[in-house]
């Protein structure tokens, strides 16, 4: 399973991040329509595409909280 993070949708493509950094494009009528850029995907081995919910969650709240320290 990979993990990657949506940073931008280009055309057809998703753009996203995987953990090592670099990017990937992935059709946009692959992953899931409420998919959004921000949103954490898991990319399984059978090639099934799903947001994970959680991950992108915690991410939003540590980007708020570095956010918000920064901004004090």
């Amino acid at each position: 399973m990979k993990r990657l993070i949506i940073d931008r949708f280009e055309g057809i493509y998703a753009v996203c991040e995987q953990s090592d950094r670099t990017m990937v494009d992935i059709e946009k009528g692959l992953i899931p329509e409420e998919a959004h850029e921000g949103s954490c995907i898991l990319i399984y081995e059978d090639g099934k595409i799903e947001i994970d919910s959680d991950e992108t969650l915690n991410r939003k709240e540590r980007i708020k909280k570095l956010m918000d320290d920064l901004f004090e």
